[in-house]
């Protein structure tokens, strides 16, 4: 496709819908249309990250996979531009357009649990949380991230680093089959046998290929875990000694740590209110008793400010969230192969001249499970990648990142290890350049071949988008 091609479609889908249109919306769907001036619609219009104020002409909260097909195809001949919302989590606020169409998957929440056979059917709009709660009762879960919240439509199709990642893997490789209703508004169930090329492609790709309706997910025993939050104060010492101590323990424990200045949170003591601090968040998958000796060692780092850690139900990680919780901030995601007690100085001195409200580098060691997929066998293209970092400053106002983003874009250059990488679900909007970072290599190559196959027109591109390589699509063996 040509730039004056893309310029074309790019023009063409910022149109406005008249009264006309949005009748025949909603005399084509089974949910509900929201549209200015109706009750609700700025509440519906409203993302997760503060800071965007963006009018969607009509939000569609599709009842159902048919309603999903519908509000495609009709954003395709009328020439909307469509955002597809799950959770709303996107850095990028991909899941809202001014102008064009949302497609709202929060209504579709069915789930269906075969607990002998130990997998599961759910819908979209299902959140992490709820999921977690519902296979949590039957002792089995699959994992996703760190946030409740979060749709596991968008953290699925982006890859899925989460509290199971070093035991379970990926949330992409807990995927058996999934049902997606393409550009044409043709519904696909896809899956190793059935249009394999999108089955890899929807595993890692993003959002770039269609509107996935539900997943059919490969469930786990985790019943009782050890874990919780364990904060203890920040040194280059305990930052380095940290890293190295997950990156040795059991397969079955996973951390996410976030070295920040310490928040006025009322569960932190006073006295370290404005210190840095690594607040971390553990999850041993395993015997109770062995999980408590793997912990052991990160108590033993420095005596801690807080101390949760132990035996709970594997959906309690999920605490409730505020609702009415919409943070600003701008952030950078990489791959690192170390943090050595240098690096880890690197990351004190940045965030101890941050002047940003709040100033978080988060690291997650990777490995165990993850590591042994082939990187070919799916569209995630980091898996010998030890260990993920992201970098963030949340602040009050949008017109306050240009006072940030150039700390930020600092701090990343300076923890740049080698070609550096970048995991998609963690991008903001960041250039072409970046998204590459995402998809390197081959990956890139064969995931703008099967966009052009699948979207020729790049209907679906409120995305961390691949322009699709040719256009016309083939048919795949079934």
């Amino acid at each position: 496709m040509t730039d004056n091609q893309q310029d074309t479609i790019r023009l063409s889908l910022t149109k406005p819908l008249d009264e006309m249109a949005i009748r025949e919306i909603s005399s084509n769907v089974r949910g509900q249309v929201i549209h200015p001036p109706d009750d609700g619609y700025d509440e519906a219009r409203t993302v997760f990250y503060g800071g965007f104020d963006r009018h969607p002409a009509a939000i569609v909260r599709v009842a159902d996979a048919t309603d999903v097909s519908r509000v495609v195809a009709l954003a395709r001949e009328m020439g909307l531009e469509l955002a597809v919302k799950s959770g709303g989590h996107s850095l990028a606020a991909h899941s809202t357009t001014d102008g064009g169409i949302v497609l709202d998957l929060s209504e579709m929440k069915n789930l269906e649990i075969d607990v002998p056979g130990r997998t599961a059917w759910a819908e979209t709009g299902l959140t992490a949380g709820e999921y977690t709660a519902a296979t949590g009762a039957h002792g089995l879960a699959t994992g996703f991230g760190d946030t409740g919240s979060v749709g596991i439509g968008g953290i699925t199709l982006g890859g899925g680093v989460g509290y199971l990642v070093r035991k379970h893997g990926l949330t992409i490789d807990n995927v058996l089959a999934a049902e997606i209703v393409t550009a044409d508004g043709e519904l696909l169930r896809v899956d190793a046998e059935r249009y394999p090329d999108l089955f890899w492609a929807i595993r890692g790709g993003g959002g770039n290929f269609g509107v996935v309706s539900r997943f059919r997910y490969r469930l786990h025993e985790v019943d009782t875990i050890v874990g919780g939050m364990l904060v203890l104060p920040a040194t280059p010492e305990v930052i380095a000694s940290f890293v190295a101590e997950a990156e040795a323990a059991p397969e079955e424990l996973s951390t996410i740590a976030n070295v920040m200045v310490a928040p006025p949170m009322p569960f932190l003591p006073e006295e370290v209110h404005g210190h840095l601090v690594v607040m971390a968040m553990l999850v041993y998958a395993g015997e109770i008793e062995v999980g408590e000796r793997a912990v052991a060692p990160f108590r033993a780092l420095a005596t801690p400010i807080v101390d949760e850690l132990k035996p709970m139900p594997y959906p309690e990680i999920y605490p409730p969230e505020e609702g009415d919780y919409h943070p600003v901030g701008s952030a950078r995601t990489m791959f690192l192969e170390t943090i050595d007690l240098p690096v880890a100085e690197t990351i004190v001195d940045h965030l101890r001249v941050s002047r940003a409200q709040m100033a978080v580098a988060q690291i997650r060691v990777l490995g165990g499970a993850m590591a042994r997929v082939p990187e070919e066998a799916t569209a995630f293209a980091h898996r010998s990648s030890r260990i993920m970092v992201n970098v963030a400053a949340l602040y009050e106002r949008p017109d306050e990142a240009p006072v940030h983003e150039p700390w930020l874009t600092a701090f990343a250059a300076a923890l740049r290890q080698g070609e550096g990488g970048a995991y998609v679900g963690f991008l903001g909007e960041e250039g072409e350049e970046r998204i590459r970072e995402a998809y390197p290599g081959s990956t890139w190559e064969r995931l703008a071949d099967i966009k052009g196959r699948y979207d020729p027109t790049n209907l679906f591109r409120l995305n961390q988008n691949i322009p699709p390589a040719t256009e016309g699509r083939t048919t795949e063996q079934r």
